[in-house]
């Protein structure tokens, strides 16, 4: 069967040429052939030379995802094997992977694909049409695959119930794939034991992405009073009581993750030393300012405040607020850890704020280490979407 073939305006595909997986509609002159949403499709460009071969669909604004740049290549399931070993063998050579991301979308081929394990229990994501179709061959090849390893998966549940997908046409899709089983999985990271609700935890139930960020902190926390600002389940917050900490202050604006952040301290018996508030951290750091509290360190890990171009300047005035106030609440000498997790808060935005933030509140910073996320979600060169977590260790000192 003879595939449509999408061919690009003169001058552009510019992303794609530079090592990008993505076309967008407005870079498209025409479409030879008949197709539906989610075929696979050739990509030529303007002039007819091979681009490579990719799934498109008109309803969203990334039209074509590409899977291969060898149009000779077929999409079959030899194929998505060969995608799936690829990503097992580097996780294998560059993290721990008791718990840990398998398919990290673009950044390992399989655009639009999100497969987490959580010890003997697989969560799976999909944002774009066409790997839909091919979602379930990937989870039983993953099965295939970590099998031949001697790990064994007990379940699997999909949590593609996300906004996104409405852009792709698709609609919201949550529940097993496959036989039912509990869905409180029980992980260990970094010697902290969490219980990881993947049905109705946020995202896929728990952010990987932070392994080593959170093992990072873990040097600054011994004999410490630390205040963990957006806990969520209380990650940074168990990582620091771990530590050593002396006392530890977790905040997270939702009941349900205060309540399961306790319920992980109970299961470390760090109950004692590491305590959780309900409440808005931007009404409660100027609350303890008053208060006169000061902390030894001080962690901001908040949502991202944007997802689009169109609120980046809410979301510089947001993240220079947190910074700035934190930084009131850390002791002389104290530390902050802060970080963005949004792809449209770059690097140099990102930096820039703190800095501002540092020179309102006469605070002179010295930089202990930059990271991003964990290796298990690799940053594709010419992929921006893929670098996204931005991580900051910084000394706080008084102006001397």
């Amino acid at each position: 069967m003879s595939l449509a073939v999408v061919s690009l305006k003169k001058g552009e595909g510019r992303l794609l040429k530079s090592g990008g997986m993505w076309v967008f509609d407005n870079e498209i002159a025409s479409i030879m052939g008949s197709y539906v949403n989610g075929d696979i499709v050739l990509v030529h460009d303007f002039d007819g030379y091979p681009l490579g071969k990719g799934f498109i669909n008109m309803n969203s604004k990334i039209a074509v995802r590409l899977f291969t740049r060898d149009e000779h290549k077929e999409i079959d399931e030899e194929f998505m094997e060969q995608r799936v070993r690829d990503a097992w063998e580097y996780r294998k050579k560059v993290v721990d992977t008791g718990s840990c991301r398998l398919i990290f979308g673009e950044a390992d081929f399989l655009p639009g694909l999100v497969v987490d394990k959580f010890s003997d229990v697989l969560v799976v994501q999909s944002l774009a049409l066409g790997i839909d179709r091919y979602k379930e061959l990937i989870v039983k090849l993953l099965i295939k695959v970590l099998g031949e390893d001697g790990v064994q998966i007990r379940g699997v549940y999909e949590r593609s119930d996300v906004k996104v997908r409405r852009q792709e046409g698709m609609e919201l899709k949550k529940g097993f794939l496959g036989a039912e089983f509990p869905t409180l999985v029980k992980i260990e990271e970094n010697g902290v034991k969490y219980e990881v609700d993947v049905k109705d935890g946020q995202k896929t139930g728990f952010f990987l992405d932070q392994k080593y960020n959170r093992l990072a902190i873990q040097k600054l926390c011994k004999d410490a009073k630390v205040l963990d600002c957006f806990t969520h389940t209380g990650s940074f917050a168990l990582n620091a009581g771990i530590a050593g900490a002396r006392s530890v202050l977790g905040v997270d604006a939702s009941q349900l993750a205060v309540d399961q952040a306790e319920s992980n301290a109970r299961l470390n018996g760090l109950e004692d030393r590491v305590k959780f508030l309900c409440a808005d951290v931007f009404e409660l750091l100027p609350k303890l300012e008053e208060e006169g509290e000061k902390f030894d360190v001080v962690i901001l890990d908040p949502p991202a405040f944007t997802k689009s171009r169109k609120s980046i300047k809410n979301a510089v005035k947001g993240y220079r607020e947190i910074n700035l106030r934190a930084m009131k609440l850390v002791k002389d000498g104290g530390f902050l850890a802060t970080c963005s997790c949004s792809h449209f808060m770059d690097y140099e935005l990102f930096t820039q704020t703190i800095g501002q933030a540092a020179k309102n509140v006469h605070r002179r910073l010295r930089q202990v280490e930059y990271r991003t996320q964990a290796p298990d979600h690799p940053i594709l060169w010419a992929a921006d979407e893929s670098y996204y977590l931005k991580f900051y260790i910084f000394q706080v000192c008084a102006e001397r």
